[in-house]
């Protein structure tokens, strides 16, 4: 009979490769940049607060901060990889002025990320406080993340139209979010079930939203939907 600690590990690569999905969703926007050689109108930071995401759940997930919780690192370890391809793109193809924001933008968060290291190390014992401090902040990073949806969804209900809300990417985030509340949920986990319960909620909203407003939205083939990915925050 298969145990709960095998279930938690199948949930986990399965989370793993739906958040990988995920991660590799703005490919289509990067290969039109390089293709033209600019940003446009283009933002980087998305990519930009992902790093940080990435970052800090990846150690979060280490044995040193949370014990049996490696699939959380391994995911957020190659997203953290894939989000600095995407903003070394745009680093490239960016003006000056936009260059300089995204350097500051990385050397702040080296530098939080960093301190975040130290304290847990140095200054906590054990570690369940250090999965406590490293797990209320990354709830507090995810969180803010999760706000950003909002604007596009408020936009959705204003104009009656979904062309700027992906279908696949909102289906594929409310699968995120319920793979990665399963996992948590084996191996009571609040730092991870919190977030990506909230995640799972965004992910249903939009795909409500996506179901009544379709009909009503006016799109051509640059305008449709499955050509305008956006990036996902988050993956865990």
């Amino acid at each position: 009979m298969i145990n709960t600690g095998t279930i938690r590990t199948i949930v986990g690569i399965i989370g793993n490769v739906v958040s990988l999905c995920l991660f590799l969703s703005p490919i289509p926007t990067f290969v039109k940049i390089i293709k033209q050689k600019a940003v446009q109108d283009f933002k980087a930071d998305p990519y930009v607060a992902t790093v940080l995401n990435c970052a800090m759940w990846s150690f979060y997930g280490l044995p040193i901060v949370k014990e049996d919780s490696i699939l959380v690192t391994t995911i957020n370890a190659v997203g953290l990889l894939i989000e600095l391809i995407y903003v070394c793109i745009f680093f490239i193809f960016s003006p000056n002025h936009k260059r300089r924001r995204i350097a500051i933008a990385l050397t702040v968060e080296v530098i939080f990320v960093a301190v975040v290291i130290l304290i847990s190390i140095v200054a906590l014992s054990t570690p369940k406080k250090r999965a406590m401090f490293v797990g209320i902040l990354c709830i507090i990073l995810n969180i803010i993340m999760y706000v950003s949806p909002l604007t596009v969804m408020r936009m959705v209900i204003k104009t009656k139209s979904v062309k700027y809300m992906p279908f696949f990417l909102s289906l594929a985030s409310l699968c995120n979010g319920i793979i990665w509340v399963v996992y948590a949920l084996l191996k009571f986990d609040l730092n991870v079930v919190l977030p990506n319960g909230l995640g799972a909620i965004s992910g249903l909203i939009q795909i409500i939203l996506y179901a009544k407003y379709r009909k009503t939205t006016q799109w051509n083939d640059d305008d449709d939907p499955r050509n305008k990915p956006e990036v996902q925050l988050s993956s865990v």
